[in-house]
């Protein structure tokens, strides 16, 4: 576990669900002046209250280690607006339609932040029938590599993983696509959005 939950967080969350102190220690049978010794950073509740104070204020254990409320903003479910994490532990990728609190390998991940490639991180494409092949030049190195490449639709993500040692380009179906992503594991996300029709596509 590499967080765990805050004074200000049960403050900030508890007042959010318009509880007094007593009545959040009267929830969890504890003391109001235990829960007036969390907020005040003078003790922190045992981890065996953490599903109850989590279920007293509305939300998962979870989002109470992390501080927030996860809230679906998203509902529609666009696959161009979600959001991608990837550990720096195992490699693992996830994909999420919305705001969530994601964690992989005991830690806590933050989104991607795309950036616009550069000269190192150049994604070439090209058009072959049903089909966008795509290239980087790249160091494809166990110390530094291009592991991922994704091509995004309104409909749906098409991942390929790469290893070292190998060329970093994999082939995608054009149907839909309007943005290729990159993952370099030392510099990593970037974004090429692909225009169509006369306009730019937006990304994520």
């Amino acid at each position: 576990m590499d967080n765990y939950v805050t004074g200000a967080a049960i403050r900030s969350l508890r007042e959010a669900k318009g509880l007094t102190q007593e009545e959040l220690a009267a929830h969890i049978h504890v003391s109001a002046k235990a829960v007036s010794k969390w907020e005040t950073g003078k003790g922190f509740p045992d981890v065996s209250l953490l599903e109850t104070l989590a279920a007293a204020l509305g939300i998962s254990v979870i989002e109470l280690l992390s501080g927030w409320t996860v809230r679906n903003r998203n509902r529609s479910a666009n696959m161009l607006r979600g959001k991608l994490y990837v550990c720096p532990v195992c490699g693992n990728v996830i994909q999420a339609l919305g705001e969530a609190v994601v964690s992989c390998c005991g830690i806590t991940l933050p989104p991607q932040e795309a950036e616009e490639t550069d000269a190192e991180h150049r994604i070439r494409m090209e058009a072959a029938e049903d089909e966008y092949f795509v290239s980087m030049q790249h160091p494809m190195t166990k110390e530094h590599a291009i592991s991922l490449l994704i091509a995004v639709s309104d409909r749906g993500l098409q991942f390929v993983k790469l290893y070292p040692e190998e060329n970093a380009e994999a082939r995608f179906k054009i149907s839909g696509v309007r943005t290729l992503y990159a993952y370099c594991n030392r510099h990593g996300l970037f974004q090429k959005e692909i225009y169509g029709a006369g306009r730019k596509v937006l990304s994520p």
